[in-house]
């Protein structure tokens, strides 16, 4: 922990979010110092507390990963007690943070209009699965869905591959971070106007928005580009492992791939590889014969040559590795930080490096309704009336 004052100390966030998209991007408030006010169900919580079955239970891994620097209450807002209990937290708040699905928080009375009248200046940030118009918008969001319809999942290397889910949900995450971006916009949008605003982002549209040039090119061309699927670009198998090989940025990068994978013959003097289009329309032949080469030799062999004919390539290694990697503890990937139940935690860092105004980590994931009593004290409520909350079920 730092002695920096932080970008987003004395701005307080009212955290509905729960499983990935949302909770991402809140804990990015917290690690730059915003308050972060986890509000969850009484009993159970956030999903991602019972998402996997761990010896920590409700402070498993998949929770402890996205929700540091956060204080949580477990306050039932199906209550008209909850629901004040709430709009008196955002009454003295900056945003108002949720991912659930279109009209969730309208029906609970807390949508944007609802809390716009406890507060002018909210900021009143929404997270969805496809918008809230539309044919798709009653739909809730999840990762897999998310990459089935907007094209990614489609888009594979050849078309003789099988359709499959990309492991890592890059939707939740791509979300969860253009969540976050438009938050930071509208605060400084209100540093100069005074006004709060409404932000929504979907799934559905950050996933397009990530396929742009992918997008431009069939909007405008009608034809597809697949940057996977370049004929000098291709993940091939070593005697004990495998690389990737990008096969691009050079005059004649062929020649020097011919070089690097000791081959007998230079294939950039070959006319039928002689252009891009032709390498196209050879990209099976080219594969073969550098999946052959590849080979014949260890993945650390194949990348030092490859790196001294100065051609892209990496080892492709397990998350494992990575994480044991040198790279990443230089550049201070991991924190660690003790907990009250799962013990010593280390978790990944946030990756924005502020010379200025790192991001900290003040405090360990929440137990379920730990801060409860804490912060509705700070709103004014007594210890009897707290204890009653208690007692009616709507606090626990």
């Amino acid at each position: 922990m730092t002695a920096t004052a932080q970008p987003l100390s004395g701005i307080t966030v009212i955290d509905f979010t729960q499983v990935f998209m949302g909770p991402s991007c809140t804990q990015m408030l917290g690690d730059y110092g915003a308050d972060v006010i986890k509000v969850e169900r009484p009993g159970t919580g956030d999903i991602s507390r019972t998402s996997i079955p761990d010896p920590a239970g409700l402070d498993n891994p998949i929770f402890l990963s996205i929700n540091r620097n956060k204080r949580s209450i477990a306050i039932d807002t199906r209550t008209e007690e909850g629901r004040q209990a709430v709009r008196e937290l955002v009454r003295s708040a900056d945003v108002v943070v949720s991912n659930f699905r279109a009209g969730v928080m309208e029906r609970l009375g807390l949508g944007y209009e609802a809390l716009l009248a406890v507060n002018p200046r909210i900021i009143w940030a929404s997270g969805t699965g496809f918008g809230t118009e539309g044919p798709y918008a009653h739909k809730g969001g999840q990762d897999a869905i998310a990459q089935a319809y907007s094209g990614v999942m489609w888009r594979r290397v050849s078309e003789d591959d099988p359709l499959t889910l990309y492991p890592t949900t890059l939707c939740d995450y791509t979300t969860g971070m253009h969540l976050l971006q438009g938050i930071l916009l509208a605060l400084l949008h209100r540093d100069r106007t005074g006004e709060g605003q409404k932000v929504e982002v979907s799934m559905y549209d950050s996933m397009l928005h990530m396929q742009m040039q992918e997008a431009c090119q069939q909007l405008n061309r009608g034809s597809e580009i697949n940057w996977a699927a370049m004929p000098l670009t291709g993940v091939f198998r070593s005697t004990d492992g495998a690389l990737i090989m990008v096969g691009g940025f050079k005059a004649n990068p062929l020649h020097h791939i011919s070089r690097a994978l000791e081959l007998d013959e230079d294939l950039g003097e070959r006319p039928e590889f002689a252009t891009l289009d032709l390498q196209f329309a050879h990209r099976t032949e080219l594969q073969r014969i550098f999946s052959e080469a590849v080979a014949r030799n260890t993945t650390d062999y194949w990348v030092k040559r490859l790196e001294d004919e100065d051609i892209l390539c990496a080892p492709v290694r397990s998350l494992e590795q990575t994480l044991d990697d040198e790279q990443t503890a230089v550049n201070k990937m991991i924190v660690e930080m003790d907990h009250p139940v799962a013990g010593r935690i280390r978790a990944i860092n946030a990756p924005l490096h502020l010379s200025a105004a790192p991001a900290e980590v003040r405090r360990f994931p929440p137990r379920l309704g730990e801060h409860g009593a804490e912060v509705l004290g700070e709103l004014g409520y007594s210890a009897e009336q707290i204890e009653l909350l208690r007692e009616k079920g709507v606090l626990r």
